[in-house]
């Protein structure tokens, strides 16, 4: 299928290997399911955007994100198709709308896509308190790196998630603070017993313990709790911010890019969770390189909590060139926008459709 000359959209679906299993409460991750979409005016200028589905995280599955990234590459003739077509979509498939609106905020130029400066990212701990030779191993090497900030996965079984804790405080004392992240696994009564049982100490924060849609829950576990409490999954519109704000359910806030839509909503829902007296998070952590370049961009001059956005990290895959610039824990931009490595987009692709390769513009 070719597009006639002016605007040309191409897709392709990616699997990206990860170095390590990634261990979530709902499932272990081999790769990420990539859905890039490129987009070419005719000028020749390209613009793009990626959406990494997680199963488990929301509804959306990669089969979905796939068909409606198909149909909009077959239907689409104009940026203005393009736009309406995501945002109708939005609520239903945030994610594979935001690969369609950020590539256009790339073809558009944004702003804060040329922002310069370091950005401090947070480093993520894999290792189990069964192997603490292993995990102190790991640990240490985070630290060496200069992470301040370390994640800290639970949601499985409070007893071994709190010795999990427990062995990682043990192992860090006071040389980074501690986000521990119970992605959606437990129920309320689990919850309420792992918080009342929590050792305080250098605990920045505990991530939605408790499934999305259990409002109720989570307020519950903000009452339980005697350390701050962020939501993440939960979050979505920025209904659901002021919904976190009028319970006071949460003291932090986590938003991802591919979730609000495009740079602009990212920028409106950040205000909104500081004007609300929150603190917010950003950052995708099941992403490319792509994806967090974007965030990494639009988290300079505006967040304060160390970033997310470390997917890249967890493959050895890099499909932006030149490759993003980092300095131990940080990543630092210069402000230029990148190129795909196409070489790289070929080599993993599993399924393409549209312009490929793109028609010489007229």
């Amino acid at each position: 299928m070719l597009m006639p000359l002016g605007l040309q959209l191409r897709i392709a679906h990616l699997h990206l290997p990860l170095t390590v299993p990634y261990r979530l409460a709902f499932g272990e991750q081999k790769r990420f399911d990539v859905i890039l979409v490129g987009l070419r005016n005719e000028q020749g200028k390209a613009g793009w955007g990626e959406a990494t589905i997680l199963p488990g995280y929301s509804d959306e599955t990669v089969e979905g994100a796939w068909a409606f990234a198909t149909q909009l590459a077959r239907v689409c003739r104009t940026d203005l198709d393009i736009r309406r077509m995501a945002l109708a979509a939005a609520k239903t498939s945030p994610f594979a709308a935001s690969a369609f609106l950020t590539a256009l905020d790339w073809l558009d130029d944004h702003p804060a896509l040329h922002r310069s400066g370091r950005f401090p990212l947070l480093g993520t701990i894999n290792c189990k308190s069964e192997a603490p030779d292993l995990l102190a191993q790991e640990i240490e090497a985070l630290i060496g790196t200069g992470y301040k900030t370390l994640k800290v996965k639970i949601g499985w079984d409070v007893d071994r998630d709190l010795k999990q804790v427990e062995t990682v405080q043990s192992i860090v004392g006071d040389r980074a603070k501690l986000r521990i992240d119970g992605n959606q696994g437990y129920t309320r009564d689990q919850a309420i017993a792992f918080l009342r049982r929590l050792n305080p100490a250098d605990i920045e924060l505990v991530e939605q313990p408790c499934a999305a849609g259990d409002w109720d829950s989570a307020v519950a576990a903000k009452q339980a709790a005697g350390v701050p409490m962020m939501l993440d999954e939960s979050i979505f519109t920025m209904d659901d911010i002021g919904r976190a704000a009028s319970l006071k359910c949460a003291d932090y806030i986590k938003l991802k890019l591919m979730k609000v839509g495009n740079l602009d909503s990212l920028a409106h829902g950040l205000k909104m969770i500081s004007d609300n007296g929150m603190t917010a998070v950003l950052g995708n952590g099941v992403a490319s390189d792509l994806g967090c370049w974007m965030e990494i961009a639009a988290a300079l001059g505006t967040v304060s909590t160390a970033g997310e956005m470390n997917g890249f990290l967890k493959t050895p895959i890099r499909i932006l060139t030149p490759p993003l610039h980092t300095d131990g824990a940080n990543v630092i931009l210069d402000g230029k926008l990148f190129s795909i490595d196409e070489n790289a987009v070929a080599a993993h692709a599993v399924a393409r459709d549209g312009n490929w390769p793109w028609t010489e513009a007229a």
